[in-house]
């Protein structure tokens, strides 16, 4: 509860801040879900995407899947007057689904920000497709749902926000190689760094157009946000310090699947039938995993977008039926509406962090035996305010909240004990968006 010092002084704060106008609403355009069916169809129509099939035949493989992605993203550029560059990304891999090796190739557009370019929000999926046996490359394997389902989102994604500008550039994936080895995931990863972008966050889209389970259990309201807590990049010392300080649960991934959390609820306010997220604290399904995962392994905060529940028989498995058991991954499967709405929340996550500024960075927190907790961070360019916040101990997401203008650089919590509570920071644009939230630790020794 709080105390009648704290409320004074939340009057007298908010008589000389103005608060930060909330985050814009979306444009006018929404997700088609006749437009995300021609681009599954289009896909599924190459017969097999597997990643060893055909580099160039023009009607049937991952070829010319590859290339019709370069196309179709083309158009898009030159709907928008050309502010979309478009890169065929590859390189010569080897592994034990391809012994022999394989030209791997990622087809991305870049959608160059207008404020702060090096900050780059990543919406991806993967564009090869497998049958039962993952190394065979010759029989159909239509893919529809995985993945198809994810690149028709990241292709209309691209439609709807290039018309859009935003401080940050967002990069566009169509990845080739998950399915033998993660590849693509790998390749982007190791892009971003020799190209020295700031990943704000990638939206890997993988398995999202499906809304009935194998028991038949049929789920149309939710989608499966997964993400890591400590981080798969995070060194031994990292490690400690977050043991000591409590930030299992606030990590770079983490903290991006809880602003896609917040995102969703903020939508479904304005829409009941936006689309709730189920926040998973695992980096992906039960002993599986997805093309964020590389980007996790270099310490970038990227999450896993699949559908509520999903269907074994329509994934990995040639195209059958036995015993009046349907098998395989068709286009008759899906549900595009629902695609539809996985596709707006990507919109609205990419939306606000693209426009968002950088996450505030050096945020600490001192205040042992007092009944008082002191917050301090570093500047961050371009911030409009700074938003921090704050809660209890035993729960998992914020609950208070605090707005400060351009120029603070810390702040004190009156009367929020500090052993009972945790603490973090993040930035705002002058339109209310908001970056992710940098979890406070202890100030190094002698500051």
């Amino acid at each position: 509860m709080r105390t009648a010092r704290t409320l004074i002084a939340a009057a007298i704060l908010a008589a000389i801040v103005p608060p930060v106008a909330a985050a814009s609403p979306p444009g006018p355009m929404r997700p088609d879900p006749a437009l995300l069916r021609r681009s599954v169809e289009a896909l599924v129509g190459f017969g097999t995407r597997h990643t060893l099939s055909s580099a160039t035949d023009p009607k049937r493989g991952i070829g010319a899947a590859r290339a019709w992605a370069a196309r179709r993203f083309g158009e898009i550029g030159a709907a928008c007057g050309g502010c979309l560059t478009v890169e065929t990304v590859g390189d010569v891999v080897s592994g034990p689904r391809a012994p022999a090796g394989v030209r791997v190739e990622n087809v991305i557009a870049i959608q160059q920000g207008q404020g702060d370019p090096g900050r780059v929000v990543i919406i991806q999926a993967h564009i090869d497709s497998r049958a039962s046996d993952v190394m065979d490359a010759a029989s159909d394997a239509p893919g529809a749902n995985d993945d198809a389902s994810g690149v028709a989102l990241v292709m209309e994604a691209a439609r709807i926000l290039s018309a859009e500008k935003f401080a940050g550039t967002i990069v566009y994936a169509a990845l080739s190689g998950e399915e033998q080895g993660l590849w693509g995931g790998r390749l982007l990863a190791r892009l971003a760094r020799e190209r020295g972008w700031q990943v704000a966050a990638v939206l890997n889209n993988d398995i999202v157009g499906n809304t009935t389970g194998l028991s038949g259990q049929r789920v149309d309201d939710r989608v499966r946000v997964f993400s890591e807590g400590v981080g798969a990049a995070a060194e031994l010392d990292a490690v400690r310090a977050l043991r000591m300080n409590g930030g299992e649960d606030d990590g770079p991934s983490r903290a991006l699947a809880k602003a896609v959390r917040r995102i969703a609820e903020r939508e479904r306010g304005r829409d009941p039938r936006a689309l709730s997220v189920l926040a998973v604290r695992r980096p992906d399904r039960f002993q599986r995993g997805g093309d964020h995962t590389p980007f996790l392994e270099a310490g970038m905060p990227a999450v896993r977008f699949t559908e509520a529940v999903e269907n074994y028989d329509h994934q990995h498995q040639n195209v059958r039926t036995e015993n009046g058991r349907f098998f395989g991954d068709t286009i008759e499967h899906m549900d595009f509406a629902y695609l539809a709405r996985v596709t707006a929340l990507n919109l609205a996550v990419a939306r606000e962090l693209a426009a968002a500024p950088a996450a505030p960075q050096g945020v600490t927190i001192s205040g042992a035996l007092s009944d008082d907790i002191a917050v301090r961070w570093t500047p961050v360019p371009g911030a409009a305010g700074y938003r921090v916040r704050w809660r209890a101990a035993d729960r998992p997401d914020w609950t208070d909240q605090r707005d400060l203008p351009a120029g603070a650089t810390g702040t004190t919590l009156e009367t929020v004990v500090i052993d009972d509570h945790f603490v973090g920071v993040s930035a705002l644009s002058a339109s209310g968006a908001e970056s992710l939230v940098s979890f406070a630790g202890p100030a190094p020794r002698g500051r």
